[in-house]
């Protein structure tokens, strides 16, 4: 709908906003690419994302219409259960800046009419829809006119529109075009009060939205009855579609959901939706840890609904946060932000962190990365640094040739003698050095995890830090230049398993812990593995960023995230070993390519910013994610590994390591590329 009033004739035709040169030539204050709602792209949890910096997982709101086992209650936009204080946690801005000896007026917010941890703002409105937009303005007005003792420090205005009219009418349409000049006549109205009183140089402003919205159509339905004889479970409809028991709290927690998820699965083609088991879901999403996200999760196509009832025509929103329809705006203008600067796009979980630093304090814990919008402000606020290591490396060295157990594995490879083999092992002083600058350009990862007994392990071709907790590498470091040819990677000698002799046995994995019959296997995060995935990801993914990026740094390793909570899980969260050893198995593995951003230089001799691109693959028994039967590996694999793509963020979370800090780069700078999330969308539907 952005033609309605800025396009270019807007001037001749006299339909322009009336903030034309503010709004349309993007002439004052910061504006971002766009901003990413969290997932469900929905009203309720992304304005209170926006307003206390945490996932809806964490918040508690996780969707506009949800079910409390625990509360034996359901919460909806239209009940009174919304105003109760147990379904809203964290801590929104407003109660932030109270506990910090600041007022607040909030004139409409979800949560602000909702006495929170026991409070209300300093100033509020319990939510009318239909006070006029007028109203809504004079109101703030007003509170700016209090004596300065009573007159609030932070305020919030809710607009409705255009969201509501984008429902009736969909994405482009004259009722959103009028809907857009009626919220811009409120801005104007804004703008003008303030300058009115000499305020419009000395307050920050920022404008934003919570979604976008996706034009519907109703031959574009997927019906529930098309996969179930009869449909014995509730389901949450529309573009987020979740499934749960019908009679609750009774059959909650006997609900078979493993059941409907399989018969979801692969079921038609084309199908429009994939079933996930929440804590399935691709990790970036954040959306499996709290008791109210319903184990059935339906991640529906573009333009889709999944439904058990016809309501389709118009506009809806809530899909996936990745889709360019989801997108929303961001602009900000004021003493504090830089003038006529566009920046990339980030997630509006990094919003709260922002409004504490405008009102210097200090922010409660959120799920954002406090730093990472610095490049947004004149002179920031807050000055982010790395984290202290919590756990250092020690070394491996190579103390014989000869190996005190051979752990039950054997080698086939003929007439290299293991002793020669070993002797590749003890890399020199200088050979160390260079692996290192080679494999580690930006420095090695610092391991946050609290007791971890680990050590370096330099080989020419890649380094990684091998923990002898888990008996495996946390990490696995190498630098794969721009392939001259189209060959792949050498492979890996398949039958040739071999003791390293700078590991104690005793911290060794054993090849007899892995015999014939068992459905796991042990395989190599480098070079490539056996592994559909991985082999296909070595082979052929790899060669091809590598080609494209002027060569690529990689860190891969294991992710154990068994309660499904986005950290690092602790040994005792650990639900699953290898026949009978202490041999952890991973719920995940990542990766993380690192290029430079200007791909005339290569990783190794990159003097500007950086390019990230990350993967949280989930190590799962089957590819039925992807109905892979009867598909080539290039017809699924690589549309899989971006499915779950993920920020280094994520990745550093979950894997608890730290990367890129001995990169000379300022760490806001680092926190802004950690943040980074690679979108592979396209339009085609």
């Amino acid at each position: 709908g952005s033609y309605c009033s800025c396009s270019d004739d807007c001037l001749q035709k006299k339909d322009c906003c009336v903030n034309y040169y503010s709004i349309c030539k993007e002439t004052c204050g910061t504006h971002s690419k766009y901003m990413r709602a969290v997932y469900p792209t929905k009203t309720f949890p992304n304005h209170y994302t926006i307003v206390t910096g945490l996932y809806p997982e964490s918040h508690g709101i996780i969707d506009n219409n949800m079910y409390d086992v625990d509360l034996n209650a359901h919460f909806s936009l239209s009940g009174e259960e919304k105003f109760k204080p147990a379904w809203w946690k964290g801590q929104p801005v407003w109660l932030t800046a109270m506990s910090q000896n600041l007022k607040a007026g909030t004139f409409f917010w979800p949560g602000s009419d909702v006495p929170i941890g026991g409070k209300y703002p300093t100033l509020y409105t319990i939510y009318n829809g239909s006070v006029p937009y007028e109203e809504r303005i004079s109101g703030i007005l007003k509170w700016l006119d209090n004596a300065q003792s009573e007159r609030p420090d932070i305020y919030t205005l809710y607009i409705e529109q255009p969201d509501s009219s984008g429902h009736s009418f969909g994405p482009v349409s004259a009722g959103v075009i009028k809907a857009l000049q009626l919220a811009d006549k409120a801005v104007g109205m804004l703008m003008d009060g303030l300058k009115q009183r000499n305020l419009h140089k000395c307050v920050n402003l920022i404008v934003l939205a919570d979604h976008g919205m996706e034009k519907t159509y109703c031959k574009k339905l997927e019906y529930m009855t098309n996969y179930f004889k009869e449909v014995d479970f509730y389901l949450y409809a529309g573009p987020a579609a979740r499934i749960r028991a019908k009679d609750v709290p009774k059959d909650y927690f006997t609900f078979d959901s493993e059941g409907i998820i399989k018969n979801l699965t692969c079921r038609r083609s084309p199908q429009h939706f994939k079933p996930y088991l929440t804590p399935d879901l691709p990790k970036r999403f954040h959306y499996a840890n709290n008791i109210r996200i319903d184990k059935v999760h339906l991640l529906v196509d573009r333009q889709w609904l999944a439904v058990s009832y016809t309501s389709c025509d118009g506009g809806n929103h809530g899909y996936n946060n990745e889709f360019k329809s989801m997108e929303a705006i961001f602009l900000a203008y004021g003493p504090s932000f830089k003038e006529k600067t566009e920046v990339d796009a980030f997630e509006n979980i990094e919003v709260y962190n922002l409004m504490c630093d405008l009102l210097r304090i200090a922010p409660a814990e959120n799920n954002g990365t406090h730093g990472s919008l610095n490049h947004l402000l004149k002179k920031p606020f807050y000055n982010p640094s790395h984290p202290e290591e919590v756990s250092s490396p020690f070394s491996c060295p190579v103390s014989s040739l000869f190996p005190t157990d051979e752990l039950g594995c054997n080698c086939t490879q003929g007439p290299v003698a293991s002793t020669d083999l070993n002797k590749r092992l003890n890399l020199t002083t200088e050979e160390i050095k260079k692996a290192k600058s080679s494999h580690l350009p930006y420095g090695r990862p610092r391991v946050l995890q609290k007791e971890k007994d680990y050590c370096l392990l330099s080989h020419h071709q890649y380094v990684s830090g091998y923990s002898n907790d888990i008996r495996m590498p946390l990490w696995t470091a190498y630098t794969v230049n721009k392939p001259e040819n189209t060959s792949s990677l050498p492979p890996t000698v398949s039958d040739c398993l071999r003791p390293d002799v700078r590991i104690p046995a005793a911290w060794s994995q054993n090849c007899s812990d892995y015999p014939e019959g068992l459905n796991l296997t042990h395989s190599f995060l480098y070079p490539p593995s056996e592994h559909d995935i991985w082999d296909y990801f070595h082979n052929v993914l790899l060669q091809k960023y590598a080609r494209e990026r002027n060569g690529v740094n990689v860190i891969s390793g294991p992710v154990f995230d068994y309660n499904y909570d986005g950290h690092f899980d602790s040994p005792d969260e650990i639900k699953q070993y290898v026949n009978n050893t202490k041999i952890p198995v991973p719920t995940h593995y990542y990766v993380v390519l690192t290029s430079c951003n200007n791909t005339s230089n290569t990783p190794l001799n990159c003097s500007g910013s950086l390019d990230a691109l990350s993967f949280i693959i989930p190590h799962r028994p089957d590819n039925s994610e992807s109905c892979a039967e009867n598909k080539t590996l290039s017809e699924w694999v690589e549309e899989r590994v971006q499915a779950h793509s993920a920020r280094v963020r994520d990745v550093e979370l979950l894997s608890g390591l730290d990367f890129y800090q001995e990169r000379n780069e300022s760490v806001s700078e680092i926190l802004r590329l950690k943040t980074f999330l690679p979108i592979f969308e396209t339009e085609s539907i």
